[in-house]
């Protein structure tokens, strides 16, 4: 049974840092790429940063340059190091791993306010 599991969010001010992890459990984890995706009520899920499982990273525009993505592949964990938090960094932050299908963590809230 494959499980990913995010922790790490909460309520931090503008201009605060965050880092959230993902452990996976139930798959070959140095063979998938993993992701963070950002969803807000009412819009649809949106990608915030990708790395491959080569180690590979990509960004949406907006959290590049203060957002870091990183995986352990010993730990079977996934990270996303967020610096210079904006109120419109705020949303339920999912991870998912990728390699042929689709599986996705249960999401972590992130609050960015004063």
């Amino acid at each position: 049974q494959v499980q990913l599991v995010e922790s790490g969010g909460g309520l931090v001010q503008p201009g605060g840092s965050l880092r959230l992890s993902c452990v996976a459990s139930g798959i070959i984890f140095s063979a998938y790429n993993m992701g963070w995706y950002r969803q807000v009520p009412g819009k649809q899920r949106e990608l915030v940063a990708i790395i491959t499982s080569g180690g590979t990273t990509n960004y949406s525009d907006s959290p590049k340059g203060r957002f870091i993505i990183s995986r352990d592949n010993t730990k079977n964990t996934a990270y996303l190091q967020m610096n210079s938090l904006k109120p419109e960094d705020t949303g339920v932050y999912y991870c998912s791993a990728h390699l042929g299908s689709w599986y996705w963590g249960q999401g972590t809230q992130v609050t960015v306010s004063s």
